[in-house]
């Protein structure tokens, strides 16, 4: 979870996650690396009083700031495009999991079981325990086994939200009429938090996402007692 002090991505629980961390570091560094140069020459023209008569009009300067940059790009676009395509990649889902945005609460349905559904609501401040984390604490949590493919159909009644859990590296819009789908493979158990990312209303602050990461055994148990209820 992001603290007030965290200036980096949070801790991934998934490998897409990994994955989208290491691409940002690659990209960044590239990018220090082009700053520092660009500051350099900007500074040496700056300061250097003398000029070469022959730099203007010149063809090999012209075709290393074009070539220069194309290599620039392709380091950067090849792992963006194999990325894109690990996202869109959804193989054997264990568990399919839908979720429904409304202003201002989460319902979500467990469509591989029968009458398995409920809404999620934020827990008022006044109402909070103690070891609570204020705006971002539920009253139902979306209970899910770690290491296992999960896929997450997502739309919504009203206006466009967005399904967001930045620990797994899930963002997606729900849309009313329309259903959208990703998948995430959670690699470790914990509580992961998240938020509605579409500006939808007066409370869009107040509809967080809680889910909780157990073992398949644990899973099996609360699916069991919910499907009692």
């Amino acid at each position: 979870m992001a603290t007030w002090s965290n200036l980096n991505l949070q801790d991934s629980a998934s490998p897409m996650m990994e994955q989208l961390i290491f691409f940002h570091d690659h990209t960044l560094m590239i990018l220090t690396m082009i700053t520092i140069l660009v500051s350099y020459l900007m500074l040496s023209l700056f300061f250097n009083k003398y000029i070469n008569r022959y730099l203007l009009e010149n063809q090999m300067i012209e075709v290393i700031w074009t070539i220069l940059p194309a290599i620039t790009l392709v380091f950067i676009a090849l792992p963006s495009l194999r990325l894109l395509y690990l996202l869109d990649e959804i193989s054997n889902p264990l568990i399919t999991l839908k979720s429904i945005g409304h202003q201002w609460y989460w319902s979500y349905e467990y469509s591989d079981f029968k009458k398995l559904e409920f809404d999620s609501y934020m827990i008022p401040t006044n109402e909070l325990e103690m070891n609570g984390f204020r705006l971002l604490d539920v009253d139902n949590h979306v209970v899910l086994p770690f290491n296992s493919q999960i896929r997450v159909l997502v739309t919504a009644t009203d206006v466009i939200h967005s399904w967001t859990v930045p620990a797994l590296g899930v963002k997606i819009d729900a849309t009313p009429g329309r259903l959208n789908q990703t998948s995430f493979f959670m690699n470790r158990s914990g509580l992961f938090y998240g938020q509605c990312s579409e500006i939808c209303g007066s409370n869009h602050s107040f509809m967080p996402i809680v889910i909780e990461s157990v073992p398949t055994n644990i899973f099996i148990n609360w699916i069991t007692k919910m499907s009692e209820i």
